[in-house]
């Protein structure tokens, strides 16, 4: 099975960029679509983003689209997201999440492998 460790977050301005990565092992990411969720405190988990075993499709959050990019480099093994013009609304934990499934789902429960999270704090 696939493990997943998510890197890249911190703490920026408003209108600032980060980029976070999530870096598999145990099994190779090409399998798998991988989805970014987050989580603010008191908050349920949230979709953000997903993209398909060969990147062909993504899907994005309403409250995302335009600012945040999903990538993957399946040689690799990692799928980054690129996140500008942050706002201080985009302050949660970050996951990454694997799915076997071949539609880019945005639900909690459609993914079976779930990183650590990584903070993402913006400040207004």
């Amino acid at each position: 099975q696939v493990q997943l460790v998510e890197s890249g977050g911190g703490l920026v301005q408003a209108g600032d960029s980060l980029r976070l990565s999530c870096a598999a092992s145990g099994r190779a990411i090409s399998n798998y679509i991988v989805g970014w969720f987050r989580q603010a405190p008191g908050k349920e988990r949230q979709f953000v983003v997903a993209i398909t075993q060969s990147g062909g499709n993504t899907n994005y959050a309403a409250s995302v689209k335009g600012r945040f990019t999903i990538s993957r480099d399946n040689a690799k093994n990692t799928v980054s997201l690129q996140m500008n013009s942050l706002k201080p609304e985009d302050t949660a934990v970050y996951y990454c999440a694997a799915s076997l499934r071949r539609i880019a789902v945005p639900t909690v429960s459609s993914y079976e492998h779930w990183g650590q999270g990584t903070q993402v704090t913006v400040s207004s």
